[in-house]
């Protein structure tokens, strides 16, 4: 997971999610699988006082207020999966504009002054805003894990193929936690 002397960093992209959209019952049924895992990296993080960053859409709110955003977003179908994944005092929380977490935000100064240079990419969607980050982040030179068991996609093919993107274009490691 860590290489040597490195200080990473654990994002969490877009856990806090609605799902009204096209396709949003598909995700959130491959989201449910990659609960505990990230839980438990979360958990690893936190006990070798590694930071925790979540990063999620603003769904028009406009505000870095993560309790804002689940009262808007919790719902029937969400509701196991936001009350398991919710931030902790402690975590970082940031809103994005688009889809790659570096975009529009103040990620990069964030783990520049957490003074990170490795990333540990979770969340959803897989083939669209973890890949989007992963691709930002490898163009500013930050070595990426993604545990694989921690990134959910609406389609296990768009999952597979973000992971080898990842792992054969932008040199990340990949496995499970």
């Amino acid at each position: 997971m860590k290489q040597e002397n490195l200080q990473q960093a654990l994002l969490i992209i877009d856990m806090i999610n609605d799902f009204k959209f096209t396709h949003g019952d598909m995700l959130l049924k491959h989201t449910i699988p990659i609960i505990q895992p990230i839980l438990t990296l979360k958990n690893i993080c936190k006990e070798n006082g590694y930071p925790i960053i979540y990063i999620n859409d603003h769904y028009n709110l406009w505000q870095a207020n993560y309790n804002k955003i689940i009262a808007l977003c919790k719902n029937e179908k969400n509701t196991q999966i936001i009350e398991q994944i919710i931030p902790d005092e402690d975590d970082y929380f940031l809103i994005k504009p688009k889809h790659s977490a570096f975009y529009g935000t103040s990620l990069h100064t964030l783990l520049h002054h957490l003074k990170v240079d490795q990333l540990t990419i979770t969340g959803i969607a897989g083939n669209i805003c973890v890949l989007f980050t992963a691709n930002d982040a490898y163009m500013r030179e930050y070595p990426l894990w993604i545990p694989e068991n921690c990134l959910a996609s609406a389609s296990p093919d768009d999952n597979q193929y973000a992971l080898t993107m990842m792992k054969n274009v932008l040199k990340a490691q990949i496995g499970p936690v």
